[in-house]
């Protein structure tokens, strides 16, 4: 993997991108992984003006450390970097208290509460982003965004501009490694940060990115049948996210009227 000529592309697509676009730079919600270090990092690359976003709704020590210490160092290596702490647990607890009784005994309650952390972190990202006149950068990468759909829709998934969705998981560990970014941050287990009980990706998912990668790689040109131990396990897995996931890939389905009925 040609590290830095990927970093630099990165960079300068989005500089270019900006400055197409007439915006001041970008917005970036960190969240102590990988994917946000990465991506803050690039953009801070661009010289243009960026803006960092600790959003936290009752985050886990660990996770909030990794963001401060992150913050700090990018702050230090470039002044056109600013940032903002923004407690949003208060609002969703008011959120979550107020339709409380509309979920009760609902089984699907929890995962839609983890979705609505994701989706108040959006508009946090929108509003400072209108303010500054910003665009709001993506830190999804290519398993999560194309392969089994591993994101809120209109939550994390609601963006601007997605600089790292073409690499893979690994590969952002490695970009991560070419950046310098500080250790705690490049030996951080992905994990989404939605849930109150810790649970990692692996966990939620079943399984590695590696593992999922190397199916990625080969989905629609090899089958279930191609498979076995392990590898069959994991493409099953993928199979059913990514089928699952479709809605969020696709543009949003348009009912096409017919030209004669419009006379």
């Amino acid at each position: 993997m040609q590290t830095q000529k990927i970093i630099d592309h990165i960079v300068n697509w989005l500089k270019d991108y900006a400055l197409k676009a007439k915006v001041n730079g970008y917005v970036i919600g960190i969240s102590g992984g990988v994917d946000s270090g990465v991506v803050s990092t690039l953009c801070a690359m661009t010289g243009l003006e960026v803006l960092l976003l600790e959003m936290p709704i009752r985050q886990k020590e660990d996770q909030v450390n990794r963001a401060q210490e992150h913050i700090a160092d990018l702050k230090k290596k470039f002044p056109n970097v600013k940032a903002h702490a923004v407690n949003l647990t208060p609002v969703f607890e008011t959120f979550e208290q107020t339709v409380h009784e509309y979920a009760e005994g609902n089984p699907n309650k929890n995962l839609s509460l983890a979705n609505t952390r994701s989706r108040f972190r959006m508009l946090n990202l929108y509003y400072f982003g209108q303010l500054h006149g910003l665009l709001v950068c993506g830190t999804g990468n290519k398993v999560e965004d194309f392969g089994i759909g591993f994101y809120t829709k209109y939550g994390d998934g609601g963006v601007d501009v997605s600089p790292i969705a073409d690499l893979y998981k690994t590969e952002v560990y490695e970009i991560a490694r070419g950046l310098d970014l500080i250790e705690s941050i490049q030996n951080a287990i992905p994990t989404d940060g939605l849930w109150d009980a810790e649970r990692t990706d692996e966990d939620q998912i079943g399984a590695t990115y590696p593992e999922l990668e190397k199916i990625q790689k080969e989905y629609g040109i090899k089958a279930v049948e191609d498979y076995e131990g392990r590898d069959k396990e994991v493409f099953m897995i993928f199979d059913r996210m990514h089928k699952a996931a479709k809605h969020k890939m696709v543009p949003i389905p348009i009912c096409d009227v017919p030209e004669e009925w419009r006379a």
